[in-house]
């Protein structure tokens, strides 16, 4: 039985019970043996004999998908076994057939289209694996009724076309039944990829929105699994995906892999900005790569449309059967002067069939010279779902075929004709040759292959131009009349796009399709055939494998942690030197230190980021303990104002840097200096209109102005719109603000503008530089900071540049907060943590006070640094 906590599904893809023995029938697919696993990310290799070096490992890429692509075959009686055939017209086999790499292995795991008996599924497993390697995943019946006809095409099919579940009657309300039947069943696929994989070796490249939470099974068991992902259906804008209530579980799913791909932009924009505006992760393009940084690790987003596979339609074209058929066709159609328009869709609501035979309609009323010539043949494929929708779509159909058929049929003549029986793959493309227009009125798809199938099979050869009656290769046409909301459409640019709801539009699109002069037809199918010839479905497959490892390259020089419970869990991928900052270690180096440089940032360090900026009695209590520690130099570096701090922290020895590091003061009774020299800030009055106008026109953003420091801040903005406004921000103050002395820069969810000069790594090297002068020379430093503008110092502090004011045996503790990429070389998780150190620290001091009442210096001869942002 499921359990009521389907977030707790995830922790049983560890333990005992998954490390289990794998069946007998995948002893033959663990040609190498995996390396041995001690430590989640951490691989050490198996023993090897030294006398017999081992052969270098075969690449292999596992292919996981909801089917297989095998045909299986039913037995007549239980004495007889299992028959099995490739299914020449899955994707995943052309896939196979068209790698640009001999040596590339495949193994695929799904499951059958057919339900196999328990007691059978051994044998049918063993069958599978020796034949076509392929792994059978096995689901109860009724988990896979609520995996896939429920949740998968119940709720993330529709909505994933932009459909929202408004009412019952439109998709029904979210049933975390079939959530969890879900979860459970991307389980089973996970637990068959345990089974055959090679961690160190093979690459994992999943399939579409079935199987949405598979790579955060699979990363959590291998923190340095290779994978990929590829979403074959439209991904929804953001604000139709955040109806979605496990939203935010998908979504990370999506990003425990490697390399995610998209059919066109819009699908891969849509999903970038699901990730910016319900996550908060910006992306960037790396040398034309679209990259985002996901808790250390890189995740890669892969734009490439899927194609066709031209060597199965080439030899299908010249197929004997073929050219019989498309004889017969041309005798039926052409041959009574009949002008054929194609159609090929299944049955369901998003393939706009009934607006296609709207269009029809409208065609053959507004343009009487085509009634008793044109025809539409429109293959109507069965629905994969089933329901309402799918009886409501065939009745509407029946309908519009009835109606118009009956007003514009005549004896021996049907404007429409429909074929709903399922056609062989050569028939179909009997029908695409003779087809003088390819009508594709999807009002949402994925891909859809269907024009480019057409082209291709326009394309023909000899034989078939001779049955056409085609005299030169030029003379070849293929006109397209092809929805703006199907992935296809970026890719033919000699299309006619039309927007399927205006029944006018595409009724003219049809029209002129038809009576285009021949010399444009033959121009615009010359240019589709180039494309689709070179980017068929090896190229595609070819192309993503390839980016695949290149994202893969460096996993074996990053540290690699598991955080999070759950569908929450995610990895944390670090350079190797990167580190936790421990406890014990640094109170031990605390404790035989003579002389203590700390450096602390404020807001995200000392205290969360939050509205309430003031610190709590307990940080304050906590600087003033260090402070009396004759040993220790503490510095607070803040980006508020002086007055701000003046209140704050009271402690007498407790240096401060305002307003990230302009003024300074090494205790409290000192007077206020600068680290650079006296700026002029009279580009504040020519800032301030600059930014007021942008504060206006972007709500939720606000102008936070100190003395020498001026900072549009719009972290409570739309995510999308503010950070668009911020560049433009940035390039309207460096235009008018070129001939002055000011540094303007964008940060995370700010611009901010402050005199050249300034910055967090001046303040640690004139506190060094005071210490120095006093003849002090630290041998142990503590910089702790949480974002950007800490970086600085953590450059500073590690560098040789400072090396002159420390003391030679000086241990250095740079220490970001929260594990990402950072010059520092330690981290702690949270705010929390570093407020503990810091206690542990100031306990410390208390104990050897007590042990040494005397000894160290006079308290007024050192300060506290510390930052505050």
């Amino acid at each position: 039985m499921v359990s009521s906590s389907y977030s707790n599904l995830l922790d049983l893809a560890t333990g005992a019970a998954d490390q289990g023995p794998a069946p007998a029938a995948l002893g033959a697919l663990r040609r190498r043996l995996p390396s041995v696993v001690t430590t989640p990310g951490l691989m050490e290799d198996s023993p090897a004999s030294p006398s017999t070096p081992s052969p270098a490992p075969r690449p292999r890429t596992i292919v996981v998908a909801n089917h297989l692509p095998i045909r299986a075959h039913r037995p007549a009686s239980p004495s007889e076994p299992w028959t099995f055939s490739w299914d020449e017209d899955s994707l995943l086999r052309h896939v196979q057939k068209s790698s640009s790499s001999p040596s590339m292995e495949f193994v695929y795991i799904g499951c059958l289209r057919e339900d196999v008996p328990g007691p059978e599924q051994d044998a049918v497993a063993q069958a599978l694996l020796e034949s076509y390697n392929c792994v059978p995943a096995f689901l109860t019946a009724d988990t896979a009724a609520r995996y896939y006809h429920g949740f998968c095409k119940q709720h993330l099919w529709p909505l994933f076309h932009y459909r929202l579940p408004l009412s019952p009657d439109l998709g029904g309300r979210f049933d975390r039944l079939l959530w969890q039947a879900y979860v459970s069943a991307n389980k089973v696929f996970a637990d068959k990829v345990l089974e055959v994989i090679n961690p160190d070796d093979d690459f994992v490249w999943v399939h579409d929105y079935h199987l949405m939470v598979l790579p955060t099974f699979l990363r959590k068991r291998f923190n340095r699994i290779k994978l990929g992902f590829f979403l074959h259906s439209p991904f929804p804008s953001s604000e139709i995906y955040k109806t979605l209530p496990v939203r935010e579980e998908l979504l990370r799913a999506l990003l425990n892999s490697d390399l995610i791909g998209f059919h066109t932009f819009d699908y891969a924009r849509h999903f970038l900005s699901c990730c910016g505006r319900m996550l908060g992760l910006p992306y960037e393009s790396k040398r034309g790569y679209i990259c985002l940084e996901y808790y250390g690790r890189t995740v890669s987003i892969k734009i490439l449309p899927v194609g066709v596979y031209m060597d199965q339609l080439n030899t299908v074209l010249a197929l004997p059967e073929t050219e019989a058929k498309v004889a017969q066709l041309m005798e039926a159609y052409t041959g009574n002067g009949r002008v054929v328009m194609l159609g090929v869709d299944d049955m369901d609501i998003f393939k706009g069939i009934s607006l296609k035979l709207h269009a029809m309609e409208e065609l053959l009323r507004q343009h009487p010279e085509w009634r008793g010539k044109l025809v539409l043949v429109q293959v109507a494929n069965p629905a994969r779902g089933r329901g309402k929708d799918v009886a409501g779509v065939q009745e509407e159909t029946y309908a519009m075929v009835k109606r118009v058929n009956e007003a514009y049929g005549a004896p021996g003549y049907e404007p429409v004709v429909l074929i709903e029986q399922p056609l062989q793959f050569y028939e179909r493309v009997a029908y695409y040759v003779i087809a003088e227009v390819c009508l594709v009125t999807a009002v949402r798809d994925g891909m859809n292959l269907i024009p480019f199938e057409y082209v291709a099979s326009r394309q023909g050869n000899e034989k078939l131009d001779r049955i056409l009656r085609l005299c030169k290769p030029e003379q070849k046409k293929s006109m397209l009349v092809v929805s703006e909301f199907i992935g296809c459409t970026p890719s033919l640019s000699g299309a006619i796009r039309v927007n399927p709801w205006n029944i006018d539009a595409v009724a003219d699109a049809m029209e002129s399709a038809l009576v285009m002069p021949e010399k444009e037809k033959n121009l615009r199918h010359d240019k589709h055939y180039r494309y689709v010839e070179k980017h068929d479905v090896g190229y595609w497959a070819n192309s993503f494998l390839q980016d695949l490892e290149r994202t893969c390259k460096d996993h074996s020089n990053r540290r690699c942690w598991g955080i999070g419970f759950g569908l929450r869990f995610r990895v944390v991928s670090l350079d190797l030197s990167f580190r936790k900052l421990a406890m014990e270690h640094i109170v031990q180096a605390y404790r035989r230190s003579k002389t203590r440089a700390i450096l602390l940032d404020y807001d995200g360090t000392l205290m969360p980021q939050a509205i309430n900026k003031s610190p709590t009695a307990k940080s304050v209590q906590i600087l003033n303990s260090l402070c009396q520690d004759k040993r220790n130099a503490v510095f607070l570096c803040s980006g508020f104002k002086r007055c701000t701090l003046n209140e704050w922290f009271p402690a007498e020895n407790l240096g401060m840097a305002a307003e990230h590091g302009y003024f300074m003061r090494l205790k409290r009774d000192a007077e206020w200096e600068t680290c650079i020299p006296p700026a002029d800030c009279s580009w504040m009055q020519t800032a301030r209109p600059v930014m007021e106008l942008y504060t206006e026109t972007t709500d939720g953003s606000i102008i936070e102005e100190r003395d020498t420091v001026m900072v549009w801040n719009y972290e409570d903005a739309d995510p999308d719109f503010g950070s668009c406004q911020a560049k433009e921000l940035v390039d309207h103050l460096e235009s008018v603000l070129t001939n002055d002395p000011v540094s303007v820069k964008s940060t995370v969810h700010s611009v901010e503008a402050k005199p050249q000069g300034v910055s967090k790594g001046v303040v640690a090297r004139r506190m060094l530089a005071e210490l120095q002068e006093r003849g002090m020379c630290p041998d142990f430093v503590l910089c702790i900071g949480d974002d950007r503008s800490d970086e600085d110092m953590f450059q500073f502090i590690t560098s040789s540049s400072c090396g002159d004011s420390l003391a030679p045996t000086a241990e250095v503790f740079a220490c970001t907060v929260g594990r990402k990429p950072s010059k520092a070389k330690y981290y702690l998780d949270d705010t929390a943590e570093v407020v503990r150190l810091m206690q542990g620290l100031a306990y410390v001091s208390e104990e050897l006070a007590l042990e040494n009442p005397a000894e160290g210096e006079d308290p007024e001869d050192l300060w506290c640094v510390g930052e505050l942002q």
